[in-house]
């Protein structure tokens, strides 16, 4: 087992968060100029098509056929959540507050996602072992990191958000991106494809938008296309956080459970203030940095406890004499 195969989940989550951390920059800055937010989901969602349908096409041209009605209101609901909901709430939320500030509610995503996943059944808690306590520990640490980097400053308690209306709409966002992760387990299992499942998402959730765009705002100006930052914008979000993320997340999540990808989002916060630090002159504070080395070690605790897990259901398998599909190959 190479060192490279093992880490190519989580690598692959890091990237995300990556992404995540420059479209969170240029999103805020084209919304603080008046662009509106269901054109930029319909175009980004629809350059997200282009982009991972000729991938589609030469991967996975067979899965194309096993397309049925329950596979369509599945794919209806999954971005119903992921776009209609999260994406346009956590938009809405960024355009009235700031980069940072709307970065720091990513974080409640993993504890909602894995509250939501055990109570579904979809995750066990294991807590009578020490995979388990471990796993509960690194989230809520993950967590409890994520808050003091957003709360504390070293000299000044924020204990009310200044920005209500804001916070309440990336509430509201989160609570949708964690059921977007649970549905895509039970996506994955009737449809096990990364490339047509976010075809056939993008596509539903670039009409969806597009409706409901039309309905909020018909002015020709809302949907007008220009060559500077907003297009940029939509070219960059759709290729890397809607085509490539997509893919990488249904593949994450296949391997190793809904609430595996969630736990790397408070590394976005990480990279946002680095980068709103470096670029606009934000100081980074004592509290920041503790809720820094929080994430990291919650990150870490969590990862080894579902890689034991992982391992531990294997030998199981193997024990019973059982052939099981598991969620993780023996090349990671």
């Amino acid at each position: 087992m190479g060192s490279m195969e093992r880490v190519k989940v989580p690598m692959s989550m890091l990237l995300v968060q990556t992404f995540t951390t420059g479209m969170m920059l240029l999103s805020k800055v084209v919304l603080s100029k008046g662009m509106f937010v269901f054109s930029l989901l319909a175009y980004r969602n629809a350059i997200g098509v282009l982009f991972v349908a000729p991938l589609a096409f030469s991967f996975e041209s067979k899965i194309i056929f096993l397309i049925n009605i329950n596979i369509c209101c599945l794919i209806f609901l999954f971005y119903f959540y992921r776009v209609t909901l999260a994406m346009s709430l956590y938009y809405y939320g960024l355009k009235d507050t700031t980069a940072a500030y709307s970065s720091n509610f990513l974080n409640l995503i993993p504890i909602i996602t894995f509250i939501i996943a055990v109570i579904l059944g979809v995750e066990r808690l294991r807590i009578r072992s020490s995979e388990g306590k471990i796993k509960l520990v690194g989230a809520l640490l993950c967590v409890g990191g994520a808050v003091v980097f957003g709360v504390y400053k070293g000299k000044i308690l924020h204990i009310w958000p200044s920005h209500q209306r804001g916070s309440f709409l990336l509430i509201c966002s989160c609570f949708s991106y964690a059921f977007w992760f649970v549905t895509q387990v039970k996506l994955y299992k009737v449809y096990p494809s990364k490339y047509w499942g976010t075809v056939w998402t993008c596509f539903v959730g670039s009409l969806q938008t597009a409706m409901l765009g039309i309905i909020m705002n018909r002015r020709k100006e809302a949907w007008r296309l220009k060559w500077d930052l907003q297009l940029l914008t939509i070219i960059y979000s759709g290729i890397l956080n809607t085509g490539a993320t997509f893919c990488l997340i249904s593949w994450a999540v296949s391997q190793r459970g809904p609430t595996y990808p969630p736990m790397f989002n408070p590394l976005s916060v990480v990279f946002t203030t680095i980068l709103e630090s470096f670029l606009f002159g934000q100081q980074i504070s004592i509290g920041s940095l503790l809720g820094m080395t929080m994430i990291f070690g919650g990150l870490y605790a969590f990862l080894w406890a579902k890689r034991k897990e992982i391992l531990m259901k294997g030998k199981t398998s193997e024990g019973d004499g059982s052939v099981a599909v598991l969620p993780v190959s023996d090349k990671d």
